[in-house]
């Protein structure tokens, strides 16, 4: 078993991500951002990544040095629950402040697929696009799918972040538009299962729900 240190290089460039995106809208979020959005990120990827030990059958009791040397992945579905939660609870469960970082937050997880760099994981399905890349000593090319959800998590960040701060709607939005980004990015991947489609159906779903009643909601005020 070769033991390597990626998944902390991509954790580490996703705090990274979230830092700057902190960086570009630092006018719209409360007092000590940095250390809010690090605390956060920290919870929803130890999180994250005990559910996918769990869902891969490895116990992370027994098994602790699984959860930053060997190369594995995260489940975004429970890291991101862990993240929202964790931030929520720290800002006296204020929802304003949680949607200041709705933006940021998308960066974040831009910058954790954009971490696939680190662990040779970007690629999915054969494709024969001039930006398909290869992996080394392979001739055939793929979709540089992990790249492609990092773009659309930027683009999504920008989105959310000219949404008027109506308590909420940002972190609906932000919820929703990051679903349907996996949802879109889904069929290049490579898996055997088809992926977690039902949690981020699921997801957007939700979004849309709570989205909906928001602007129902601040428009009846």
């Amino acid at each position: 078993m070769t033991v390597e240190f990626t998944l902390l290089w991509a954790a580490l460039t996703a705090v990274a991500a979230a830092w700057l995106g902190t960086r570009v809208w630092r006018a719209s979020l409360p007092d000590s951002p940095t250390e809010r959005i690090v605390s956060s990120a920290a919870a929803g990827l130890l999180v994250g990544r005990i559910a996918e030990m769990i869902g891969q059958g490895i116990n992370p009791i027994t098994n602790l040095s699984d959860l930053l040397i060997i190369r594995g992945g995260v489940s975004v579905p429970a890291a991101t629950v862990a993240a929202i939660g964790t931030l929520w609870w720290t800002s006296n469960r204020d929802l304003s402040v949680v949607d200041s970082f709705s933006a940021p937050a998308l960066v974040g997880l831009a910058g954790w697929h954009a971490g696939c760099l680190w662990r040779s994981a970007c690629l999915g399905t054969v494709s024969d696009l001039p930006w398909a890349l290869a992996e080394p000593g392979s001739t055939i090319t793929r979709h540089p799918v992990e790249l492609y959800a990092a773009v659309g998590l930027v683009l999504a960040s920008l989105l959310v972040s000219r949404i008027p701060p109506k308590p909420g709607l940002r972190s609906a939005a932000a919820l929703g538009l990051a679903a349907l980004v996996r949802l879109v990015t889904e069929p290049f991947r490579l898996s055997v299962t088809g992926g977690p489609v039902f949690w981020y159906v699921v997801g957007l779903s939700l979004a849309l729900l709570a989205g909906t009643a928001l602007v129902w909601r601040h428009r009846e005020i």
